[in-house]
């Protein structure tokens, strides 16, 4: 089954603890660091949404590209709530299409990593240096070999909400660097509970994949793109990311088309 599509529906709902506001204004802290504090930004693999309405209500003028139909048509269900005037485009990262060019372009929450070919993840990066500004900044994080192999491992996790429930079976496979989710999700179905008087649930499977990346890796791949390498941090900080680093933040720039 394709990734995000019945867990489109409950990602906010299981995402609950995921501190938002602090990512986003780290996020937003960056970019003004490097002199953006308005104008066109896109959200790569914007999912449902939320961060690109944060940066939207910082004054952004904002476009999200995803590849998920389900994950975006609740991402736009939050811009008519919001009023923001944000362009949603239903897209692979790996080939997207922009009008024009953007000041700056951000890919947060682990996206990258569900790019499983280093040619593919180079691909992507050619094309947000082709849609940058001159001296444009791309701003994006992943998640790193340690914390497959050391936090998430050979581990199961379960949570249960009001409406819904899942069970993540996680497996990294160390010698291929890949880390497998099997997601197995539990959706009330309000229409049947309401005719049957009884609690019915669906049952939905989804599987997920994700490569680890080095940083090193990373700065290759940038380089070969024709962007220019400009920071990594550990992330919510600015101190170089370590052994044990779960998450790394990094800054590149245009660098010339």
């Amino acid at each position: 089954m394709d990734a995000y599509t019945g867990f489109a529906a409950v990602y906010d709902t299981f995402m609950d603890n995921v501190p938002y506001d602090e990512w986003g204004g780290y996020l937003h802290g960056l970019l003004e660091e490097y002199g953006i504090s308005d104008g066109l930004v896109l959200d790569l693999g914007c999912g449902t949404g939320t961060m690109t309405e944060y940066l939207a209500a910082c004054g952004y003028d904002m476009t999200g590209v995803d590849n998920s139909e389900e994950m975006l048509q609740i991402a736009a269900n939050k811009r008519e709530a919001s009023g923001h005037d944000i362009l949603y485009l239903l897209q692979d990262m790996r080939e997207f299409e922009l009008y024009g060019t953007v000041r700056a372009v951000v890919s947060i929450c682990d996206s990258v990593n569900y790019l499983t070919e280093p040619e593919e993840l180079l691909q992507v990066f050619r094309l947000v240096n082709n849609y940058l500004d001159p001296q444009g900044i791309f701003i994006f994080d992943f998640n790193t070999e340690y914390k497959y192999r050391e936090v998430l491992g050979d581990g199961v996790i379960a949570e249960e909400r009001a409406d819904c429930s899942f069970i993540w079976d996680n497996y990294y496979y160390e010698e291929e660097r890949m880390n497998e989710y099997e997601l197995t999700l539990f959706i009330r179905d309000a229409g049947l509970c309401a005719q049957t008087g009884q609690e019915v649930c669906r049952k939905l499977q989804e599987t997920h994949y994700q490569r680890a990346y080095t940083p090193e890796e990373m700065k290759t791949l940038i380089a070969r793109s024709g962007l220019e390498f400009v920071a990594a941090y550990d992330a919510l900080t600015h101190q170089e990311p370590g052994a044990e680093s779960e998450r790394v933040y990094v800054i590149a720039r245009e660098h010339g088309k």
